[in-house]
């Protein structure tokens, strides 16, 4: 059987021998590891500074080799804070007008490709699978063709694929187009964000949509496919079902003093519309002064790319409103918004999933959302919450039973998390039903089969112009 290597930005080594991983996705491609045998390689998150990194730091558990490789401080300013999250992540995103391009930092993007691909070439065998993730890595597969790797070679996204409109201002949307070419199965999150890839090769002239959902264009034919990532779901709601009696679960219980919890978890980034929330709860609260002192909002939002100066304006915008309207709502005894601007042990999150009458996922544009999915599996079968979602999350496109909204419309949205709050016994049951009926089936063990099921089939292959 193949080996199987996957490349990431960021590689999830365990601390120990047989240690789980705390994130789903960690978890699926572990265990796929350990089924196929391998290698995962990525950055260590370390600089070596001036200096060139030292050789790759092999770790061997079980049947996995991790290799990780330490990045130069300036490769880590052009290719990770430059190029990747201040280009292709706003791009991605929508937000043309917070894309900030330099052609120095996009040829670090692509030094920083080739110096993965000369590092990863000597460890690869002539039958491995190789599974690359991310916007990070879009140019690796074009790096190892051009060193002679013939190998199967898939990718995937996790976050959104533009529309042409916004793909094509980017300087070098070219490149990277024809760096989507060289993989032999290109997997995206949602049929939308399929149909922008194929669209936009057509518009442009720079391809065709064959049959069977392959593509043609820069000389070569290969395979396109939606792929929504997914979770450990029965894991993650034994998991959950245990939280609810932790003492910090408990205590957080008693501290909301039988008011109806609404519950936002979101890493801080633009992308996540987590200020229209807030003007969302405010405008719920005002539109409804019957709840006020009888619901608590708790938005969870660690730090996020500090070092980018959109962030770090951001986490100071987002705590000023939360007081904000702490100050405006808020009584002696109550303190309307709950703001926690750091992570939280996943027991514990669980457990908040699942005390939660509301769980707030509303981002103005997201790949998949997680959370969402986290917050579902997390519920009590007997009272199960109910889901306000965005309709841009790639999340929407699965969990129908949600109540969709849109997050620019503040108002509806106030109005969704005032009808989820009065949702009736059944309507709850039933719409969560439905929602955890699908994950069951399609939980990240299926979508990492699916992928590489359709990555190794004989029909897809390299076809060279």
């Amino acid at each position: 059987m193949s080996r199987l290597v996957i490349v990431s930005n960021r590689v999830s080594v365990p601390e120990k021998a047989g240690a789980a991983p705390a994130g789903g996705l960690a978890v699926a491609l572990q265990a796929a590891l350990e089924e196929h045998g391998g290698i995962w390689m990525g950055w260590s998150g370390k600089s070596s500074g001036a200096k060139a990194p030292g050789p790759l730091d092999m770790r061997n558990h079980g049947k996995i080799t991790y290799a990780l490789t330490d990045l130069t401080k300036t490769d880590v300013e052009e290719y990770y804070h430059g190029f990747a999250n201040r280009v292709l992540w706003p791009i991605c995103h929508y937000r043309l007008d917070l894309a900030e391009y330099g052609r120095k930092e996009m040829a670090g993007y692509f030094r920083v490709n080739r110096f993965f691909a000369e590092r990863l070439a000597p460890l690869l065998k002539e039958d491995d699978i190789i599974w690359v993730h991310d916007y990070h890595l879009i140019p690796l597969a074009s790096e190892l063709r051009q060193m002679g790797v013939k190998n199967k070679i898939g990718f995937f996204l996790h976050i959104p694929w533009p529309p042409a409109d916004v793909l094509f201002a980017m300087p070098v949307h070219e490149q990277i187009m024809r760096g989507l070419s060289q993989y032999d199965l290109v997997g995206f999150q949602t049929d939308f964000d399929l149909d922008n890839f194929g669209g936009g090769l057509v518009r442009e002239g720079i391809g065709e949509r064959l049959e069977g959902g392959k593509f043609s264009t820069y000389g070569r034919t290969f395979k396109g496919g939606a792929y929504s990532i997914a979770i450990e779901t029965q894991p993650f709601a034994e998991f959950a079902r245990k939280a609810a009696s932790n003492s910090m679960v408990r205590k957080a219980r008693q501290s909301v003093e039988g008011r109806d919890l609404i519950i936002g978890v979101d890493r801080l980034d633009y992308s996540k519309g987590i200020t229209q929330r807030i003007d969302a709860f405010e405008t719920f609260v005002t539109l409804n002064p019957n709840y006020q002192n009888k619901v608590t909002y708790l938005q969870i939002t660690p730090k996020s790319r500090s070092e980018v100066p959109e962030y770090e304006q951001m986490q100071r915008t987002v705590a000023e409103q939360a007081g904000r309207v702490n100050g405006a709502l808020g009584t002696v005894d109550w303190v309307p918004i709950r703001y926690v601007n750091r992570s939280i042990a996943r027991p514990l999150l669980a457990g908040l999933y699942r005390l939660a009458k509301i769980g707030l996922v509303t981002p103005l544009r997201d790949g998949m959302n997680l959370v969402a999915k986290e917050y579902v599996a997390a519920q009590d079968p007997d009272d199960p919450g109910v889901l306000v979602l965005s309709r841009f999350a790639g999340a929407a496109r699965e969990l129908t039973g949600a109540l969709l909204v849109n997050p620019y419309d503040i108002e509806g949205t106030a109005h969704a998390i005032a009808r989820g709050l009065t949702m009736s016994l059944d309507e709850r049951k039933q719409r969560w039903e439905k929602m955890m009926d699908h994950l069951v089936k399609y939980d990240i063990n299926r979508w990492c089969e699916d992928f590489l099921k359709d990555l190794t089939a004989e029909d897809v292959e390299e076809t060279a112009g």
